[in-house]
């Protein structure tokens, strides 16, 4: 018989009692872990810089990076992944437009993203930045209000920019770190920033002697540029706006032919409808199969011109300038013509229409925004950077009842673009020098053009001396000439490796044809090696020193001094003469090389208003040649003169007589 001790119950109502108030005290635990309006949160403090500074505020911290396949030993060529955050804080009293500021990058970085800011000059991501960095713009957050008007709304008053990208030889232990950071807005004086291991800022204030322009506008000034695109909002409704597009040509010397634009829709819109231009592509799939048509999923988009980011947009043909739906617009329809308002100013603008839509998170009129990365090019025409849209004051339009009355814009940006100088090997068009006093031209440069091909050539010898003859037939025929040249003139051994083309579709040669006592001339030629004309065409030489005073005449072309530029000599063709052929076959196809298509023309000079100049010396030859805007491909040296030779080889016999005189006087006395 087993008997239970009463000492040794379970006391199972206390047990219970115990996990009850467990569970009880955990519940109240978990419920003060709540905020229903206790305490607030306090807020950490700025940094005392950012305290004191009574202007714009910039830092720029890294963050962090990760080794990036393929794995290398040179530690140059080791790929990094990076992110980082460029902050920029108005603390100041003045609203801050469209703020740009520069980050110097160093360790040839590409970025990938910015998330907040656009990277100007960049054709969108990824984008391979410069030498001296490059320059970011806000975006979608363009302008920066101050703490007064906001109530000390971070979100108004300040941006971040998260910064995602690759860079390159960097060693594992060291923290990259741009050379510097830079506020680039007008009307604002930057010291160096101050640099920490990770961590660099500076603290911008207003220049008290910058005076704005005009200070009754609401948004930014309207910039100066070498072309300008203005990009208005016509009308605007909830899911949709009306805009016109403006191209203004502006420089003197800048042109395009057969212009294709390019932007990209940051918002995922789409082109609904087009006026006086044309998208090249329409695929209605790319809106089916995307947000578009999650959103609009009862939409025919069959009918809509373009659902691409990067829409490419050209000109329409003059036909198409009366056609009801697609034309009748003011300054549309040339064919992508534009040119300077030195030679026509009603072809120095372009205008066409579009109907956007746009998608959520912008379903209100008030909700606009122009796209980014504007790219622009042409033919044989200049490269543009074009910088981000700015916001400036509506646009004014004259009103249709013609009762004087003005119509603005609901909302008007501004893009201006610069013309960029090509880079080595990137022109469109080269020029060749010659002179009287020698009977070798020096040719253009070796792939002044591009060289897409050169295993059967040499991309960096220097080309080889020709005869003047050579320059009237295509390079593939000049290999002859150049070798029967250079045995001719005993120049040397041939190499092995020739050098290559320049691949130029245009090129010009300058020749100085005469040098006298009261003036000089010149002879230039244009070349045209392609297949089509040039219609209009211009060009335009700049001289060294002042030796423009000097502009006489030009005989066979249409020649001016622009009074903007006193020593460039713009030049075009006369009545009749405005178009430079193409290259046509030779009078025997099968055995005789193509012909250019060509014009020429002398320029004569006097030497009254240029005393001093060094004609045969180099005087005589442009500092830069522009045919239809870009600037073409110069050589490195120019056709050298033996005068100083010969003036002291025929010095040489008279000092001989003089000193035979002198020993026969001696000999004499003797």
């Amino acid at each position: 018989m087993i008997v239970r001790s009463e000492g040794m119950k379970i006391p199972w109502m206390n047990l219970i009692n115990c996990i009850v108030l467990v569970v009880f005290c955990y519940s109240i635990e978990v419920c003060n872990g709540q905020d229903y309006g206790g305490e607030e949160v306090v807020k950490a403090a700025p940094p005392p810089a950012q305290e004191n500074c009574d202007g714009v505020f910039v830092t720029y911290a890294f963050d962090n990076r990760e080794r990036e396949y393929p794995f290398v030993k040179n530690v140059t060529a080791q790929a990094w992944a990076f992110t980082s955050m460029l902050t920029v804080i108005n603390t100041g009293l003045f609203e801050l437009k469209s703020w740009k500021v520069q980050v110097g990058f160093q360790h040839n970085e590409v970025l990938i993203s910015t998330d907040g800011a656009v990277a100007m000059g960049g054709d969108g991501f990824p984008v391979k930045t410069g030498k001296n960095g490059t320059v970011l713009a806000g975006f979608p957050q363009a302008d920066l209000k101050t703490a007064i008007d906001t109530a000390g709304d971070f979100t108004q008053m300040a941006a971040q920019v998260k910064i995602k990208g690759t860079q390159f030889g960097v060693p594992t232990k060291s923290t990259p770190m741009p050379k510097s950071i830079n506020l680039l807005n007008e009307g604002y004086k930057c010291p160096a920033p101050k640099k920490f291991k990770t961590f660099m800022q500076m603290c911008c204030k207003k220049d008290p002697k910058f005076k704005p322009k005009n200070t009754s506008i609401k948004f930014m000034e309207r910039q100066n540029g070498d072309l300008s695109f203005t990009y208005d909002v016509l009308s605007a409704f909830e899911n949709k706006y009306q805009a016109q597009v403006t191209i203004d040509n502006i420089s003197p010397l800048g042109r395009l032919d057969r212009w294709n634009l390019t932007w990209e829709w940051m918002r995922n819109e789409f082109i609904y409808s087009m006026k006086g231009a044309y998208t090249h592509k329409k695929d209605p799939s790319e809106c089916i199969y995307g947000p578009q048509g999650q959103y609009y999923k009862d939409f025919d988009f069959s009918v809509v011109m373009n659902c691409q980011k990067k829409p490419i947009i050209s000109d329409l043909p003059p036909e198409m300038e009366n056609n009801d739906k697609l034309g009748k617009l003011p300054f549309c329809c040339k064919n992508g013509a534009l040119l300077p308002t030195t030679m026509n100013g009603t072809k120095a603008r372009s205008i066409f229409q579009m109907e956007v839509f746009k998608l959520p998170p912008d379903m209100n009129r008030t909700a606009l925004y122009p796209p980014q990365n504007w790219k622009i090019e042409g033919r044989v025409n200049p490269s543009y950077k074009c910088g981000p849209p700015i916001r400036v004051d509506p646009t004014g339009f004259p009103d249709p009842s013609k009762i004087g009355i003005t119509l603005n814009a609901v909302a008007s940006w501004q893009i201006t673009c610069n013309i960029s100088r090509p880079q080595p090997k990137q022109a469109k068009c080269c020029v060749s020098f010659s002179a009287f006093y020698t009977d070798s031209v020096v040719p253009c440069n070796t792939c002044a053009c591009g060289c897409e091909q050169t295993s059967k050539c040499d991309g960096n010898a220097k080309p080889l001396p020709l005869p003047a003859q050579a320059l009237l037939v295509p390079f593939q025929d000049r290999e002859k000439l150049a070798k029967e040249w250079n045995r001719l003139k005993r120049l040397g051994a041939m190499p092995n490796k020739l050098p290559c083309p320049d691949n130029c579709g245009v090129s010009i040669n300058w020749h100085l044809e005469s040098n006298y006592k009261t003036g000089w001339t010149a002879r230039m030629t244009l070349f045209n090696w392609g297949n089509d004309p040039f219609v209009d065409w211009f060009t335009a030489v700049q001289m060294k020193k002042n030796i423009g005073d000097g502009y006489e005449n030009v005989y066979s072309f249409n020649g001016t001094k622009l009074p903007q530029r006193t020593n460039t000599i713009f030049m075009q063709g006369l009545k009749g003469l405005t178009y430079l052929v193409g290259q046509v076959n030779g009078t025997n196809p099968n055995k005789d090389p193509k012909v250019p298509g060509k014009q020429q023309s002398v320029i004569s000079f006097l030497k009254k208003n240029t005393p001093n100049v060094n004609i045969e010396g180099g005087d005589g030859f442009p500092s830069k040649v522009i045919f239809n805007g870009e600037e073409c491909a110069l050589p490195p040296n120019f056709p050298k003169s033996h005068a100083a030779f010969k003036s002291q080889v025929g010095l040489l016999p008279a000092v001989l007589l003089a000193l035979l005189t002198f020993l026969l006087l001696t000999d004499q006395f003797h």
